[in-house]
């Protein structure tokens, strides 16, 4: 199976990714490091910021490779996002194209409490990220929801909404592999 794996920067989504890749044999694949390979294959570019700067028909056309390879793989989870929050509002993260082309059976998104996001976001000092309101979090995981029930409607997936509580990835994991089948023991 295809499962889709989701969350708002900050969320604990690689954390608990990990954690599931690692007790159930499923391959982690992130979605804008695939586009990025694509890109360099082709000479396009050299590192990944560069890609929003290529023509849109181009941008397009790596999603729509990046799909059709998922699209091929078995057991696999895709790490990428339901939206994207921009200056100019919120881009959906999986097209219409890209979603036919993966075919999901699962869309999951990991989410936390709006304080335990921003916490995280402040301790992380790996990233660079804007300072949000916790408003803001959650009106995003709200969008991601939204977006969630919309691609299922396209897709025929089914959606799974796991709480990431704080210090706790395990748990989130298991809910997941309990929906994968490796759950229970």
């Amino acid at each position: 199976m295809r499962a889709v794996v989701t969350g708002v920067p900050g969320v604990g989504k690689t954390t608990v990714m990990n954690i599931v890749a690692e007790r159930s044999g499923y391959r982690i694949v992130n979605f804008g490091d695939l586009m990025l390979e694509i890109a360099r294959e082709r000479g396009l570019v050299s590192h990944r910021d560069e890609i929003r700067r290529l023509p849109m028909e181009v941008q397009r056309a790596l999603q729509m490779e990046a799909g059709e390879r998922i699209g091929k793989m078995a057991d696999v989870l895709v790490d990428t996002h339901m939206t994207i929050k921009t200056p100019f509002g919120y881009l959906p993260g999986l097209p219409e194209w890209v979603l036919k082309a993966i075919s999901p059976g699962l869309l999951i998104i990991i989410e936390a409490s709006p304080e335990e996001i921003l916490a995280r976001r402040v301790r992380d000092s790996t990233r660079m990220r804007e300072a949000e309101e916790l408003r803001s979090i959650e009106e995003h995981q709200m969008v991601n929801r939204m977006a969630a029930f919309a691609y299922a409607a396209l897709t025929g997936a089914f959606v799974l909404m796991v709480e990431n509580r704080e210090g706790r990835p395990e748990e989130a994991a298991e809910r997941i592999l309990e929906v994968l089948g490796y759950g229970g023991d």
